[in-house]
């Protein structure tokens, strides 16, 4: 099944995806409540599915799939890795940390948009860059799953895009903290929700050979594949799930594939503005084979940009 939320006469409603169409669906059940019916059920519901309303797929605004109370981008892809790590007089050297697990940071799941919605520039930017990841959503609670296990605790599949502030970023990553407001303005994920029965045929062992390719105005900038993750989405729904509690409806994203994002690029190639980051008009084409397509336009900044001032020293070795 490919299900998705899409806008129609100002209300939301849920609708399967097939044969180039939208099919909307008759119930009153949520996005995850559908994908947890008995299969005779959810069947039967797809069956009946346009009765009352079907449309080209292209022809509708698309919501996220999901409302998450939570989600996690990890940092999955070994060639993305060694690629940003080429910056500046870095050699690509890996640090063994990060094989030991995969690591992760937290997103605001308050600043998300649709497949096809505008992309204000956030404010006081001047390196504005995107990141071509998969997601998957999670269909029920979970708490330490293990990896054999965490089949059962996926609804299903989406492409994502990590929108970064890369200056930003910059600056706030020496504090020793992570990402904060680098990253926070907004997630692009959907269109829709794929199910795994629906990616068999292009598994590979316990990953997925789909073809991943992010475009900026028509031009390509990275190819990459699902299958290069070094961890599979069950190995990060396991890790992520350890000790505490993953939501239904949380997203769980990839990390950048390679050559997935502006940056690494600018990393590789030492050049810090080659090619341009992203401006205002420029349009972000992300597509993975089987999931569909995320196309977003990047439009003028729309928040005042407000600084706080420098921090008030009250430390002194003086004191102790």
């Amino acid at each position: 099944m490919r299900i998705a939320r899409y806008q129609h006469n100002g209300f939301p409603h849920l609708g399967v995806i097939r044969d180039g169409k939208i099919l909307s669906l008759q119930t009153n059940l949520t996005l995850l409540e559908v994908l947890a019916l008995p299969r005779r059920e959810r069947d039967y519901l797809e069956g009946q599915a346009g009765k009352y309303f079907r449309a080209p797929a292209d022809s509708v605004k698309y919501l996220t799939p999901v409302e998450p109370r939570a989600m996690r981008d990890f940092l999955s892809f070994e060639a993305h890795v060694a690629g940003m790590k080429k910056s500046f007089d870095g050699d690509g050297t890996i640090p063994d940390a990060w094989f030991e697990a995969p690591g992760f940071y937290f997103m605001n799941p308050w600043a998300t948009s649709g497949s096809t919605d505008d992309i204000p520039m956030p404010p006081l930017t001047k390196r504005l860059d995107f990141e071509l990841e998969m997601a998957v959503v999670i269909l029920k609670e979970a708490r330490d799953v293990s990896v054999e296990e965490a089949g059962d605790y996926i609804a299903g599949y989406c492409i994502f895009n990590d929108w970064s502030a890369r200056d930003i970023q910059a600056n706030e990553m020496k504090v020793g903290l992570g990402p904060n407001k680098g990253k926070d303005f907004n997630n692009t994920f959907g269109p829709w929700i794929t199910t795994p029965d629906e990616l068999e045929q292009y598994r590979d062992g316990d990953r997925y050979d789909l073809e991943m390719v992010v475009k900026v105005n028509g031009v390509e900038y990275g190819r990459d594949s699902c299958k290069n993750m070094s961890w599979s989405f069950e190995e990060l729904i396991s890790h992520a799930s350890r000790g505490t509690v993953v939501g239904a409806g949380d997203v769980l994203a990839s990390g950048t594939a390679g050559m997935g994002a502006m940056s690494e690029h600018w990393s590789r190639s030492k050049q810090n503005e080659t090619p341009a980051p992203l401006q205002v008009g420029d349009v972000v084409e992300m597509t993975i084979e089987g999931l569909g397509m995320l196309c977003n336009t990047v439009t003028e900044c729309v928040s005042p940009g407000h600084t706080v001032p420098r921090a008030r020293r009250t430390y002194s070795e003086d004191r102790l």
